[in-house]
């Protein structure tokens, strides 16, 4: 819906902006329902390509496009496809685009993410799993399931949060909406992300330190964090043995922070559990794979942000950046080189 008074949107051409969304149909579904559909219409003309690879005919639609909207089955942009066309804008339905386009991209166009609706999901599943492991759920289940009793004995600092030190490495929006609902369970958070500040981190109610003293410190330890070429594998081995026993492990946000290899390795000893919505290099994780075996895990499969609700309140936000974009307004969500650096 247009801004009271704003001006009509209008293309090159002098017509309302054409739009081209790079979706499956599946995917046009989840993001774009009727009533979605129906606003991003009134603001542009749109345009459908559900193919997921580069061609000549797929080029030639680009280059009668003002704007592009990507998703994950959109095809790898790079600058030599905006050749000769007169896109202004890129909008991404989701947060990270680092796999999506090449960083030239940037120079060219405007690049926009929408990684706001995710937050809130991702830090309820890290939440929620968090939980589980302290409260022990998935062992009690199994034990009611089996028709038996759990073992009795208790984790070193007690089937509870409040108490506890929970680490966070990564201080994006996940990591910041996580700390706002662990806050009232009389946790303390500590925080290791070098692109925040202490105070900034301070404001939220935690302390920063540094990695390797969170992982000696926390008994609960959340990744949050984007995957870099910094952040690969940092939890590896060597950093792994750091953590206190009995001490739980969750990825929310993307398996390539774990040493995989490393950590079945150090789940297999008994020391430490772990709750994983995300895996690296295996993703899903094979039927054999030992990790589904194990009682000290609790699995998920890359479920954390992939509620339909999400997507389509990323639909919204995407009609809205497009209206901004259109009106000659700042997008809330712009996307720099030092952004995509970041990104996975």
């Amino acid at each position: 819906m247009a801004r009271k008074g704003s001006r009509r949107p209008r293309g090159t051409d002098g017509r309302k902006p054409r739009v081209l969304v790079l979706a499956s149909d599946a995917l046009w579904r989840m993001f774009f329902p009727p009533a979605t559909a129906r606003r991003l219409r009134r603001i542009c003309r749109c345009d459908r390509a559900s193919t997921g690879r580069d061609s000549p005919s797929l080029r030639a639609r680009i280059a009668r496009a003002d704007a592009l909207v990507t998703t994950w089955h959109s095809p790898f942009l790079t600058a030599d496809m905006l050749a000769g066309s007169r896109v202004r804008a890129i909008v991404h339905c989701g947060g990270e685009l680092a796999a999506r386009m090449e960083p030239a991209m940037l120079d060219r166009v405007t690049v926009v993410n929408t990684p706001e609706p995710m937050a809130a999901p991702v830090a309820e599943m890290a939440l929620a799993m968090t939980l589980a492991l302290v409260r022990r759920l998935p062992e009690y289940a199994r034990a009611m399931r089996d028709g038996g009793s759990p073992d009795s004995s208790l984790a070193a600092e007690g089937e509870t949060l409040a108490g506890r030190r929970v680490g966070i490495v990564g201080f994006g929006r996940i990591g910041r909406t996580f700390a706002k609902l662990v806050r009232p369970l009389d946790a303390e958070i500590v925080v290791y992300d070098p692109h925040v500040s202490a105070k900034a981190i301070r404001a939220e109610g935690a302390k920063r330190v540094e990695l390797d003293a969170l992982l000696r410190r926390s008994s609960v330890v959340v990744l949050a964090a984007a995957l870099t070429r910094e952040t690969r594998g940092v939890l590896n081995g060597r950093r792994l043995a750091l953590l206190p026993d009995g001490a739980c492990v969750v990825n929310v946000a993307r398996g390539g922070l774990v040493d995989l290899v490393a950590l079945v390795a150090e789940l297999r000893r008994g020391r430490i559990r772990a709750a994983l919505d995300v895996t690296d290099p295996l993703e899903p994780l094979p039927r054999d794979h030992p990790l589904r075996r194990m009682p000290n895990v609790l699995l998920t499969p890359h479920v954390a942000a992939g509620g339909i609700e999400v997507r389509r309140a990323m639909g919204l936000a995407v009609v809205d950046e497009l209206e901004r974009v259109f009106d000659g307004h700042r997008p809330r969500s712009p996307v720099t080189r030092a952004d995509l650096a970041r990104m996975t």
